[in-house]
């Protein structure tokens, strides 16, 4: 039996692959096989998903008298009629005649339709119906409980999303990374990093090419559960075996910056900038700022600022302007500082930029310009109106 148009759902942070519930094949091999009847064909057997689940499966299978409606719902199903399924999953749920299997099927089918036509909440009732009806065989049920778990994450029931999850685990035994992922997901959200980690370490390496955004939550458990050291660890094991992947070092550098080992990270970032892979405009604000916050490193943000603005990558905004006019005071560039000052302070929401412009210029000697940005400070509005109205009235 095969079902189209399955939706993958997402987890809270996570895309994770979902095919969509593996619907039990009973109901079709029956169907199958009667067609074939006379013609001698093998009858096609649905893989095996869940070989280690606990979980005996039930020996129930679809009741004769609701074979041509339990068709009807898998037929609406796959030629994507929603509205039908969810009517005719509705009458096979009620009807008397129905047994557990069919209920099972209806709900399951039912579930999907609805999670298709956008109504998640009824999506969840209708996999909480299938796991109680427990009608399903083994493929079917534990992958409604894994779509259940999912979609209970998606809509923030992280608890309730963890504990389906940790039932899925522990009944059908599953291993398969993308899964595992999503479990560490919930543990994260719910800040039980220390949980987190070895189901997150475990899928990692479980996969043969584990997502960027896996390595990055481990690395952020890592640190929030207080082992920063690990984090850099991983991080630089990361790096090293991917000397060519930009986000590989883009995250080393990001967990240089959290344990506070600012020329590790700027050297991992100015490696990138040689090559020419810093790109975007926030990669060259995060190298400038770490040189800003190392001490003696006022050239190395002036001249990394300046490439950004010839490049077009750096927008030539306040913070930019303001950051360059800092270097060049502080490495003792006084004139450019005053250049750069003059073109931050326009873009300042007040007018402080301007009175230390001003306090700047007047140490210069330049008294007339000083006058002059001192009355822009007032105008912009300064906490120390005394300073500004000082400079002012020099003579």
């Amino acid at each position: 039996m095969i079902f189209r148009n399955h939706k993958a759902v997402l987890s809270v942070l996570i895309a994770t692959a979902l095919t969509g519930a593996v619907v039990t094949d009973a109901f079709a091999q029956s169907s199958r096989s009667s067609e074939r009847g006379n013609r001698g064909g093998k009858q096609a057997k649905a893989e095996v998903l869940y070989p280690n689940a606990t979980r005996e499966e039930p020996k129930e299978k679809a009741s004769a008298k609701m074979g041509k409606q339990l068709q009807k719902l898998i037929d609406s199903y796959n030629d994507q009629k929603f509205p039908e399924t969810l009517q005719v999953a509705g009458e096979i749920l009620g009807n008397s005649a129905s047994n557990n299997y069919d209920k099972s099927l209806a709900a399951q089918l039912a579930s999907q339709a609805a999670y298709q036509s956008d109504d998640t909440p009824a999506a969840v009732g209708y996999l909480k119906q299938a796991l109680e009806l427990n009608g399903l065989d083994n493929n079917g049920h534990f992958q409604s409980m894994l779509m259940l778990g999912q979609l209970q994450l998606q809509e923030d029931q992280t608890a309730e999303g963890l504990a389906t999850l940790d039932k899925y685990f522990a009944e059908s035994k599953s291993t398969k990374p993308e899964e595992l992922i999503a479990k560490g997901q919930a543990l994260y959200q719910l800040e039980r990093y220390q949980e987190a980690i070895p189901v997150l370490q475990q899928a990692i390496a479980a996969s043969p090419e584990p997502k960027d955004n896996w390595n990055q939550l481990l690395m952020a458990s890592l640190a929030e559960a207080g082992q920063t050291g690990e984090a850099v660890k991983t991080a630089e094991a990361l790096a090293a075996k991917n000397p060519n992947d930009k986000k590989a070092q883009l995250n080393l550098a990001n967990m240089y910056m959290q344990a506070d080992q600012m020329p590790k990270a700027a050297a991992v970032m100015d490696k990138l900038r040689s090559s020419g892979q810093l790109t975007e405009e926030r990669e060259y604000k995060q190298l400038y700022s770490i040189y800003a916050n190392t001490e003696n490193k006022e050239k190395d943000v002036i001249a990394v600022i300046n490439e950004g603005l010839q490049k077009g990558i750096l927008k030539p905004d306040y913070q930019v302007y303001l950051a360059l006019a800092q270097s060049y005071y502080y490495s003792d560039q006084v004139p450019q500082a005053i250049e750069a000052w003059q073109k931050a302070a326009p873009l300042s929401k007040d007018g402080e930029t301007y009175l230390n412009l001003a306090r700047v210029l007047h140490a210069e000697g330049r008294i007339p310009e000083a006058k002059q940005a001192a009355q822009q400070a007032l105008a912009k509005g300064v906490k120390n109106q005394a300073d500004a109205k000082k400079i002012i009235n020099l003579k």
